[in-house]
């Protein structure tokens, strides 16, 4: 199943989107509406709550008065955490019942308000954000919710900054302007990402990659997508995964590059590797049949050494090669230190962008991107190899160190 994360700050409009995602086909899981089930009377929930804050919390005929509570926990970082901390478990034990419950190969959208404070981001194949700039929230807080200016600024301040739930978002959904426009933007993400990534996963199949390679300038948002990228692929093995490197262009601030998340998984051994492979298939990264060799850079007297296990995202929205390579090999080695020569050595980068861009109009009336790759690879080889082992050997760079138990980025 595909599953998705959706949030967004109070009257973001987070609720409307869920709501249409439901009469789309989504199973929907309200963590808002699973925040009232779990402390209806009666409920070991309400019982823990009354401990905590008292009878006084309760209405004359016995349910919990929510308007009180909030007036005590919203404001008081402590109180709220107590009241986190009753709450949250239980509704993710009954949003565990529903999600069991969904049919194979359903989108799966659990309305989190909480979902940036909580960190549960890399649980999600996507993570779906509602926004609304912060003055059009208030204004809707006073118009439709009765609430002070001062109510509606103590709320928002109980959550995430705005900047950080954008931060953690893979979609962003605007929610400026009219109702029509913000539904007309959840039909296109649900038609042309949501149904095609869950079909992709359903069949272990990658996106389509249609059209020759096309560069774009750099974009300063791929790093922080790459991070999101790798949290979930350690997510999906943490005990054997050692890291997640971004590599490859996209790596590179400043290099125009392919529009492709490079990402550099390192195990211990491809025995990992192959056992690892259906975890990062149902994280969204199917395994490629066939590309499990990378070229030999110059020609290895070992070619196990270049030997991975490649995957590719399932996500049409997003493009994403995984490498998963064992610690020390040589294909592993060359690519963090291909990035890191870039990085550090900008002539280097201004030739090699001056080499892509060549390639790129050589084969831009050519269908796919194989024939562009095949293109390069004499130039890794030739230019690239003695380039950055000159740059390493006066740097004195060294391959990272990594041991089982501490991943890093």
């Amino acid at each position: 199943m595909l599953k998705i994360g959706l949030t967004g700050g109070i009257a973001s409009g987070k609720s409307m989107v869920a709501s249409r995602l439901a009469e789309l086909g989504a199973t929907l899981v309200d963590a808002d509406a699973l925040a009232r089930k779990v402390v209806e009377p009666g409920t070991p929930g309400l019982a823990r709550v009354v401990d905590a804050f008292g009878t006084d919390m309760l209405d004359a005929g016995g349910r919990l008065d929510r308007a009180r509570l909030g007036s005590v926990v919203f404001g008081d970082p402590s109180r709220l955490a107590v009241l986190n901390g009753i709450v949250h478990p239980l509704v993710r034990e009954a949003a565990a019942g529903i999600i069991a419950a969904a049919p194979r190969g359903a989108v799966v959208v659990q309305d989190i308000p909480l979902l940036v404070e909580t960190g549960q981001g890399s649980n999600f194949h996507l993570v779906l954000v509602v926004d609304a700039p912060d003055d059009i929230r208030i204004a809707r807080m006073l118009e439709h919710r009765g609430m002070t200016r001062e109510e509606a600024a103590t709320r928002m301040a109980a959550q995430a900054t705005r900047a950080d739930r954008l931060a953690a978002a893979d979609v962003v959904l605007e929610n400026a302007g009219t109702v029509d426009a913000l539904l007309a933007q959840v039909d296109r993400l649900w038609t042309e990402r949501l149904v095609p990534f869950a079909d992709n996963l359903r069949r272990g199949a990658r996106a389509a990659r249609p059209g020759a390679a096309v560069l774009s300038p750099a974009r300063a948002d791929w790093p922080a997508q790459a991070a999101r990228l790798g949290a979930r692929i350690r997510a999906a093995a943490p005990a054997d995964i050692l890291a997640v490197d971004h590599v490859g262009s996209t790596a590179v601030p400043g290099l125009p590059a392919k529009d492709v998340i490079d990402l550099q998984v390192t195990v211990t051994g491809l025995d990992v590797a192959d056992r690892i492979a259906p975890l990062l298939a149902a994280a969204g990264f199917p395994p490629v049949p066939g590309a499990n060799f990378d070229t030999p850079k110059p020609a290895a007297p070992d070619p196990a050494q270049w030997e991975k296990r490649f995957h590719a995202n399932a996500d049409p929205g997003r493009a994403v090669n995984v490498h998963v390579r064992p610690a020390g090999s040589s294909g592993w080695h060359y690519a963090l230190l291909f990035r890191d020569w870039l990085r550090n050595d900008p002539e280097a980068a201004a030739m090699y962008a001056e080499h892509k861009l060549a390639l790129t109009k050589q084969f831009a009336g050519t269908r796919g991107t194989h024939a562009y790759a095949e293109a390069k690879e004499p130039w890794f080889t030739d230019v690239a190899l003695p380039g950055m082992d000159a740059w390493a050997a006066h740097s004195g760079w060294r391959p990272p160190s990594y041991t089982l138990g501490s991943p890093r980025p």
